[in-house]
């Protein structure tokens, strides 16, 4: 019997989606790692039943093209028109205050977020369709909440669990199960000191970055807390090969975060977020 299959958007060195590709291999599962690279997976290259492609989330010809590759290869060793688990896992993250944040690099958020996880679902939905299998949607815990200066990527998670629960609902007649998955604060490269860049603030603009943020960008320091990306991937991957669909809460304090802002007052949620994110950005000296 051949393997189950699985595809991983996102898969790059350090991150989650690496994280996820390896937990699916050690399952026993025919693993599709893709990033925009190949070169950026290379911890995966000699792993059996893994096979590493290019694909770029925000680009059609090549989404269509690991299509095409997965349906090239023998099905004997995972290849053909099915497709057990698509794990949509891209993601872009960016910190900056709305006001600030040009209309194109919000475009460019939302490619990435959203409208690439939509395209990479439409083109191979239909090889999950014909395997009955399952869609994991990794949206964010940021979706939840309106935290200052992450506007801009909490909207396309927002709209990404928009997307993805409508999505479980229309495909429950076709078999397959969609989950969306609220990620709390993990320990990936996304967040890490290489991968830590001040917010471009216009000339003009009403705020600045505090000193001791600047001291911890210039630090290359990366935040505190938050699950192991093995330890968080061991927990999804079980979640996903026992059958799980709908809302799922992972990572650090996930659930905790969610729960609180379920029942916070408004007035009690803004003063928790405007407290835990005052040490970002104050206002600039106007002269």
């Amino acid at each position: 019997m051949p393997p189950k299959t699985v595809l991983v958007t996102g898969a790059s060195e350090g991150g989650v989606g690496n994280a996820l590709a390896i937990a699916f291999q050690k399952r026993g599962l025919h693993v599709f790692a893709t990033a925009r690279k190949v070169s950026k997976m290379a911890n995966l290259a000699k792993l059996p039943n893994v096979t590493l492609l290019e694909l770029d989330v925000t680009s059609r010809a090549s989404i269509e093209a690991a299509a095409t590759a997965i349906r090239s290869l023998d099905p004997a060793l995972g290849g053909g028109d099915k497709l057990d688990i698509l794990v949509n896992n891209s993601g872009q993250s960016y910190l900056a205050p709305l006001m600030d944040t040009p209309i194109p690099t919000m475009r460019e958020i939302f490619d990435v977020n959203y409208f690439g996880l939509v395209e990479t679902t439409q083109i191979l939905g239909a090889l999950v369709i014909a395997a009955k299998g399952t869609i994991l949607n990794v949206s964010s815990l940021a979706a939840e909440i309106h935290a200052p200066w992450m506007g801009t990527y909490s909207a396309s998670k927002a709209a990404v669990d928009k997307f993805s629960e409508t999505l479980r609902l229309e495909l429950i007649p076709l078999g397959v199960k969609v989950i969306t998955l609220a990620m709390g604060q993990v320990k990936t490269n996304m967040s890490s000191g290489a991968n830590v860049q001040a917010p471009k603030l216009s000339e003009n603009s009403l705020w600045q970055v505090t000193k001791e943020e600047q001291a911890r960008l210039d630090a290359g320091k990366k935040p505190t807390g938050g699950s192991s990306p093995e330890a968080f991937a061991k927990k999804v991957v079980s979640d996903v090969l026992g059958g799980a669909s709908g809302r799922l809460h992972r990572g650090h304090i996930a659930t905790t975060i969610s729960l609180l802002f379920s029942i916070l007052p408004g007035w009690a949620a803004d003063k928790f977020l405007l407290f835990a994110t005052k040490g970002q950005f104050e206002l600039a000296p106007r002269t």
